[in-house]
């Protein structure tokens, strides 16, 4: 099983402290780590720890930082499709704050957006091989350069809507499966109303619901104890697509198996200590 993963890689730094500083204070911190990071990037990484093949299209470039974050990706069993590898600007990067007691995070990011437009080429081949396609609304070439083939080739869409991009004015009609943070919302009409046959909205802890044309429920999320919430939502929208890849379950059964896994990405500190322990939470979806 492969699935397809289209949007932002970006550099993150990470700082884990014993309290966030307030304006003008300076804080040790307790460790520091470098990953890649982004959307559709740890939504890969989530992917190929399940156990299924990943493949990552993006921007990655041939900056010194995006060495960072090409070793890392490798290291985690993805696939990278750079479209820009001579690209010389540095990558986005991301500085992170974890709080030590309760895993909680600030980051300071700057996505695509302000970056050149990407030249996509024919992707309908990496599309075809495909259970799934992923995509987060960065790079907006790319992300409905992949919809519209995976439309073509019947290849289902999940959508990562953590906020409203002018892009998805376009793409929304095109994704089978809209995954949607709590604070998002369309402007005029919603998901649904575009042509987005299942839409779910998540909300931290509160339990995720879902509709269709025909029904909607919700799913609890497990109190689990969260050590570290850096890339929880990426995690779980990776597995999202994992399970939407696999077939053959309903759709509270792909919301369990994203809880789950999210679940266990935040009982553990650190953006790459998780991905052996989520390994077992694919064999059933495989």
């Amino acid at each position: 099983m492969r699935v397809l993963l289209a949007g932002l890689c970006t550099v993150d730094v990470v700082q884990r402290v014993s309290q966030f500083p307030a304006p003008g204070e300076k804080v040790q911190s307790l460790r520091v780590d470098v990953a890649a990071g982004g959307p559709a990037t740890n939504a890969a990484v989530t992917v190929a720890a399940l156990g299924a093949a990943a493949t990552l299209v993006t921007v990655v470039g041939a900056h010194p930082l995006a060495a960072l974050a090409h070793a890392d990706l490798i290291a985690c069993g993805v696939d990278v499709v750079d479209l820009d590898p001579a690209r010389a600007d540095s990558p986005p990067v991301s500085a992170v704050v974890v709080r030590d007691s309760d895993g909680e995070r600030t980051v300071v990011s700057r996505n695509a957006a302000s970056g050149a437009p990407v030249a996509v080429p024919d992707l309908s081949r990496l599309v075809r091989d495909a259970g799934a396609v992923l995509v987060d609304g960065h790079h907006p070439e790319l992300a409905l350069a992949v919809a519209r083939a995976a439309r073509s080739l019947g290849v289902p869409v999940v959508l990562d809507a953590g906020s409203w991009k002018p892009v998805l004015e376009d793409l929304l009609p095109l994704v089978d499966v809209a995954a949607c943070s709590a604070h998002f919302a369309a402007p005029g009409p919603g998901p649904h109303e575009r042509g987005v046959p299942v839409v779910i909205r998540t909300a931290g802890p509160d339990p995720v619901r879902w509709s269709t044309a025909e029904d909607s429920g919700q799913v609890p999320v497990n109190d689990v104890g969260a050590r570290d919430t850096l890339g929880a939502g990426d995690v779980w929208h990776g597995a999202l697509a994992h399970a939407v890849a696999a077939g053959g379950s309903s759709v509270d059964g792909w919301i369990r198996h994203a809880n789950a896994v999210a679940g266990e990405r935040v009982r553990h500190v650190g953006p790459r200590s998780w991905t052996a322990a989520i390994s077992k939470l694919g064999e059933g979806v495989r």
